[in-house]
């Protein structure tokens, strides 16, 4: 079952408060479903106009290529000639960063995937776990635990 659109909102909700909470630079999250649709998207006064594409990418990406955006990273570097083609192939909406953070539920069930956009790539993927965590639903980053 895909995520639902209260899951999502908590998610966004939690996130942005996140932000704020921590002093960081305005955020915009976004939360797709497994296909990539659009489920929440939440942005703070201030930020910026492509946030809202950014935090997008950030999670469809992850979601197109089944890979956390630091696998994606390993693989750009890796093949960049690889990575070039596969920005190109979706249309730009591709960013191998953190910030974008899959969303499972207890038993690891794929629910949809986070992107958030605004600070550092760091602190985006801070505040898109806290939302995860505040849902009640299990985050992926591909990070050293």
């Amino acid at each position: 079952m895909p995520i639902t659109l209260d899951q999502a909102q908590t998610i966004v909700q939690t996130a942005l408060q996140h932000g704020t909470d921590q002093g960081f630079q305005p955020l915009t999250v976004a939360v797709l479903d497994p296909g990539g649709a659009l489920v929440a998207l939440g942005r703070q006064d201030g930020s910026g106009y492509l946030r809202p594409d950014l935090a997008t990418a950030k999670a469809w990406g992850i979601l197109g290529m089944g890979m956390t955006n630091r696998a994606l990273a390993a693989r750009a570097e890796a093949a960049p000639d690889l990575y070039t083609t596969i920005v190109a192939l979706s249309g730009g909406k591709l960013v191998s960063v953190p910030g974008g953070v899959f969303i499972r539920d207890a038993d690891g069930q794929l629910l949809g995937a986070v992107g958030v956009s605004g600070d550092t790539s760091l602190n985006d993927e801070a505040a898109a776990l806290a939302g995860i965590a505040a849902a009640g639903l299990v985050a992926e980053t591909g990070a050293e635990a």
